[in-house]
């Protein structure tokens, strides 16, 4: 039996809408510098291959609710046009009642880069509007260091960026980012983090 293909919709990049506030900017450095690696012909299989999952919202705009870095990464390298995948069609909804069923469905993310809850009307309308987060870019090196497991938890990488802000100084983040990576490598193996998405437990002793 032939299995069912997801419908795709081509969205123009510049007009999908976020459903958080900030990013990790080194992360988009590095999806970018990955891009780079691509030629021509890699590149346009990687865009057929790759959907941003969205919401369809009041105004008929696409909410993505994943691929946040990678969109604008494809932005700042001048990609013009990606498939949306459509999850669930709330364009009926007013704006105030579309927010809280984003919300209610951890479709939505709305904490600042100081990792303050915002209101939803400070989610912005366009991914290069998007703010840095030194912890969420902390957070993803680690990720790919081993530091904690990749996990279906909304938003994981968040939560890991929130543990991290008071413990590590945002300026020694800021100006040494290997340092700080081996201090949170220590620290995503404590006890501390036990409560965390995709903790991998204490380091055994050797």
């Amino acid at each position: 039996m032939t299995r069912p293909q997801p419908q795709l919709i081509s969205v123009k990049l510049e007009q999908l809408h976020p459903t958080q506030l900030t990013v990790g900017m080194e992360e988009v450095v590095q999806k970018r510098k990955e891009w780079s690696k691509l030629g021509k012909k890699a590149r346009a299989t990687a865009l057929d291959r790759h959907w941003f999952p969205s919401i369809t919202g009041p105004d008929g705009r696409h909410y993505i609710v994943d691929h946040h870095h990678f969109g604008l990464a494809l932005l700042q390298e001048e990609v013009k046009t990606v498939w949306a995948l459509p999850l669930k069609d709330l364009s009926i909804l007013k704006p105030p009642h579309f927010w809280n069923v984003m919300d209610h469905h951890q479709w939505v993310h709305p904490y600042d880069d100081q990792g303050v809850r915002r209101d939803f009307s400070a989610v912005p309308p366009q991914l290069e509007l998007l703010r840095d987060d030194p912890y969420r870019s902390l957070a993803g090196e680690l990720r790919r260091a081993g530091g904690f497991a990749k996990d279906v938890t909304p938003f994981s990488e968040f939560l890991w960026a929130d543990f991290f802000r008071p413990r590590i100084k945002r300026s020694s983040l800021q100006k040494d980012l290997a340092k700080a990576l081996l201090k949170a490598m220590q620290l995503a193996h404590s006890q501390e983090a036990h409560y965390l998405p995709g903790w991998s437990g204490p380091i055994a002793a050797k």
